[in-house]
């Protein structure tokens, strides 16, 4: 039977060089009992001060511990790396890619909860997993959970933000289910994971601030055919957008 493993890292920054210091997960086994797995790791990489200001890790706190590929956590996460089991992470390629660094490659389905999110919850203002923390009214479950699981709530904390993960991952799920009758959420999930984001709400940067790319079109289309053309850094969902309006 299939296993769920929802999981987060917290590393030493953001960077090429930057290694992973805290893996997180849990794993749900249908009808067996949750397992719980939180590791500190050791790194060559110094933490950054704007990476310690997030997640609050000191070097003090990860000194003397083995590096990630050395911990019973990083291990049996390799384990559970069977095409039979699910991935679920926030911002997948972040994690996936640190990861990475540490020599595992994912055979799981992936599940990213961010790409979901947005194409479920497309009108919200954020997707960032603590704004549905407070946006869903998750953190008044969240302690009963932690209890149950023996989990310490802590915001940017890997397993902290698994256990909320979780709690977003049951809202997620019965908007898909909403939102895509008679469909399997969990397999919906998945496949949304993989798809561009149609963005219906406004634009939030430019001289157009505030409109959406349809009202734009009919306003400015030259905009919009200049925004392709030249922003090369451009937000992959947004291309997808700008191009079906526009019919390209």
């Amino acid at each position: 039977m299939a296993r769920y493993i929802i999981l987060d890292t917290e590393t030493t920054g953001v960077g090429e060089s930057d290694r992973v210091i805290q893996l997180g997960y849990i794993v749900l086994d249908p009808g067996k009992v949750t397992e719980v797995h939180n590791e500190f790791c050791a790194s060559e990489t110094p933490i950054g001060f704007g990476a310690m200001e997030v997640h609050g890790i000191t070097p003090e706190m990860i000194e003397g511990r083995p590096v990630c590929v050395e911990t019973e956590a990083y291990r049996h996460l390799e384990e559970l790396n069977t095409p039979d089991n699910y991935m679920i992470i926030h911002n997948a390629p972040f994690d996936i890619g640190m990861l990475e660094k540490e020599g595992f490659s994912l055979k799981m389905k992936l599940i990213d909860t961010l790409r979901c999110a947005k194409h479920i919850f497309n009108e919200e203002e954020a997707h960032r997993l603590q704004y549905f923390r407070y946006r869903l009214g998750l953190y008044k479950e969240e302690q009963k959970e932690a209890d149950t699981l023996g989990i310490e709530v802590k915001a940017h904390d890997a397993i902290g933000d698994v256990l909320v993960l979780k709690l977003f991952l049951t809202a997620l799920r019965k908007a898909v289910q909403e939102k895509f009758p008679g469909v399997n959420p969990v397999e919906k999930m998945v496949e949304l994971t993989t798809e561009a984001v149609y963005i219906t709400a406004p634009m939030r940067f430019g001289k157009h601030k505030g409109k959406t790319v349809q009202e734009l079109a009919d306003e400015d289309a030259g905009y919009l055919r200049w925004m392709l053309k030249n922003m090369e850094n451009l937000d992959e969902d947004m291309r997808f957008t700008i191009s079906k309006v526009l019919g390209a």
